[in-house]
């Protein structure tokens, strides 16, 4: 076997491809080859965990992606982060580690994929956790990814928790078990004050292994095929383009923009759109970038008073603090995670299962630029946790370096408008209970003009954002319009896996970076027994 030779290539080094390589390559029995567009990931950001403030919008490692302006979403271009780096979305993402509601995988089993209902997917997400906590029914300690719990806690967070129960809604001490509704305290996934990503949990210890070939700042062009079968993938790798072969299979993990983005470059897709692009078709599959689905947050913020929030602790003395805080003890600020509070709510629609989640952040600060605002401050985000709303990711161009077009459809379908307006008021009404409005000087935005439902979906739609979920757009599924298989082959292309949140038939209920590396222990496990 020559060095442009192996048994698979992965398409992608994000949360799917670096659990794969790591997987794949245990027993040392096949040659993996790992392709990725970015870096290396060597920058201090990557790793410390408040990076995600900067990384979310700097050009380093990040795809910084835009949306198309849509009437539903203000006639804005929203920008849409995605790792491009060793890690992927997991090295510049939130932290938060939340898997879902049990019914959300049971409703995916339902929808004719055997093997994906939630007492099948539980075993994946134990392999892969390292529980800080312990081990127990529903969590592991034995896997690469670290989970654990806010190494210090605020106290307008524990303001917000006591607001919630004299608002009546029950707290909750952890997200992943049986039950999701509730209000508390995120996990995270740090280990020792340090990022658990998957570049630095799965990919770091198997790339001491002699049978995986990385290859960083490698644009995947297209497929290359033998017949109808996937034979090799085209890059372009320090300036020449280069052919690696798969003797077995090619697994694309490129995430929910890049992997359809792909399969559209190599003639797998819509075959009209493609003719119309001058794309030979290889393979006619209508489903490819469509179902695209992701969760839209709107944020209300306030000022505080009399506490001092993450606003005033970046700043000046106070920031030479956190960072020796950080340096001698793993602790503080620079430790902290995307949002530190947690609330799954019920909506008058859904009273049984929540619809709402909650990201409270104890400061303000601008989604796009990371800006930190100076005067102290709260975010509370809301998101409708199961949209109905469908868009579309495709490619405008056959050059296979040009983005494809973002159509996410936000607010497109009349129950999410009235799910995320109940959840709105929802965080109203915490914030008005004795125990956190004493803390709080005022709502800024919208602020109290905006008190009736229509200027609230007006609020909504003119600044809402992407809680950074997009899912859905190579959906696994046996219908006409489904693009992979319940094993996660894709339809009508031996040789050809995708393994990552694009096969999600529906968007599950919160994060989903957990999620995604479940979805890749389980492809991992069905590829090696195939």
């Amino acid at each position: 076997m020559s060095d442009l030779q192996f048994d698979y290539i992965i398409v992608g080094a994000g949360s799917a491809g670096c659990v794969l390589a790591n997987r794949l390559t245990a027993s040392g029995q096949y040659r993996v080859a790992l392709i990725e567009a970015g870096g290396e990931g060597r920058h201090p950001f990557f790793h410390i965990p408040v990076g995600y403030v900067w990384n979310r919008a700097h050009p380093r490692g990040n795809w910084l992606y835009y949306t198309e302006a849509e009437a539903s979403s203000g006639h804005r271009k929203i920008l849409w982060p995605r790792g491009k780096v060793l890690g992927g979305s997991s090295a510049i993402n939130g932290l938060l580690y939340i898997r879902g509601q049990a019914r959300d995988y049971d409703e995916w089993r339902d929808l004719g994929n055997p093997g994906w209902g939630h007492e099948d997917v539980l075993p994946y997400f134990r392999k892969a956790e390292d529980q800080a906590r312990g081990p127990d029914t529903w969590h592991g300690i034995d896997g690469p990814l670290a989970v654990t719990d806010l190494s210090d806690r605020h106290p307008l967070a524990d303001a917000f928790l006591k607001a919630s129960a004299e608002a009546g809604f029950p707290l909750r001490n952890d997200f992943n078990q049986d039950g999701q509704t509730g209000v508390g305290y995120f996990q995270q996934t740090v280990k020792n004050g340090i990022r658990s990503s998957t570049a630095n949990a799965y990919l770091k210890p198997a790339r001491k292994r002699s049978n995986l070939s990385v290859f960083t700042r490698a644009h995947a062009l297209k497929l290359t095929f033998a017949g109808q079968r996937a034979a090799g993938v085209l890059i372009r790798h320090r300036k020449k383009d280069v052919t690696l072969t798969a003797a077995r299979e090619i697994i694309v993990s490129a995430g929910a923009i890049g992997s359809p983005a792909f399969l559209q470059h190599s003639g797998i897709g819509d075959a009209g759109r493609l003719q119309e692009l001058g794309i030979t078709v290889h393979t006619n599959l209508p489903g490819v970038g469509r179902n695209l689905q992701d969760h839209y947050m709107a944020s209300l913020t306030w000022r505080v008073k009399g506490i001092e929030t993450f606003n005033e602790s970046t700043r000046g003395l106070k920031a030479v603090r956190e960072a020796l805080r950080y340096a001698f003890q793993r602790r503080g600020l620079l430790t902290m995670s995307a949002s530190q509070v947690n609330a799954f709510l019920p909506t008058t629609k859904n009273p049984a299962h929540p619809d709402i989640q909650f990201h409270v952040i104890m400061g303000t600060f601008n989604f796009e630029t990371g800006a930190i605002e100076r005067a102290p401050g709260m975010t509370c985000g809301v998101c409708q946790l199961r949209p109905e709303s469908r868009g579309e990711v495709f490619i405008d161009s056959a050059d296979p370096f040009a983005y494809p077009k973002i159509r996410p459809n936000y607010l497109g379908a009349p129950n999410d408008a009235a799910a995320l307006l109940e959840g709105l008021r929802h965080a109203r009404k915490v914030a008005a209970q004795p125990s956190l409005a004493r803390c709080l000087a005022g709502e800024i935005q919208p602020g109290a003009k905006a008190d009736d439902d229509d200027a609230l979906l007006a609020f909504a739609r003119g600044t809402g954002k992407t809680l950074y979920h997009p899912a859905g757009t190579c959906r696994m599924g046996a219908d006409a319009d489904a693009v992979v298989d319940s094993q996660l082959r894709v339809h009508g292309v031996p040789g050809l896996r995708v393994v990552d949140a694009s096969i999600m038939p529906t968007l599950i209920s919160g994060n989903t970076n957990a999620p995604t590396i479940m979805i890749a222990e389980k492809a991992a496990a069905l590829i090696l027994e195939w």
